[in-house]
């Protein structure tokens, strides 16, 4: 069973920055994972972020975040990070950490077989 773990969500003025880690343990080699980060507002539905595969090239992102979050990874590490730049208010969300075994690449919430629990981050106008 993989576990996921997810840190450095916090509180952020609007137009700054901020990264968010996870860690992974547990289940197969880490670089077989695809890896990727979801995020939940209050009152609406879980939103894909983006995901990497397992060599960290091109990772493909959400139209709301594409060039300003970038995804990375860390294989020797079993980390996989979210930079987040110029943050908005509507980023405002708790931020989820997936993994998947899929050999598919990875395009939404669904296409995860594990989940974290989640790191708040609160972007203040």
């Amino acid at each position: 069973q993989v576990q996921l773990v997810e840190s450095g969500g916090g509180l952020v003025t609007a137009g700054g920055a901020l990264r968010v880690s996870c860690v992974c343990s547990g289940g197969r080699i880490f670089s077989s994972y695809i890896m990727g980060w979801s995020r939940q507002a209050p009152g609406k539905e879980r939103e894909f972020v983006g995901a990497v595969s397992w060599s960290g090239v091109s990772p493909n992102y959400a139209d709301s975040v594409k060039g300003r979050f970038t995804i990375s990874r860390d294989n020797a590490k079993k980390m996989v990070y979210l930079q987040m730049n110029s943050l908005k208010p509507e980023d405002t969300a708790v931020y989820y950490c997936g993994a998947t075994s899929s050999k598919d690449s990875a395009y939404s919430v669904r296409s995860f077989d594990f989940w974290g629990q989640g790191t708040q981050v609160i972007v203040s106008s």
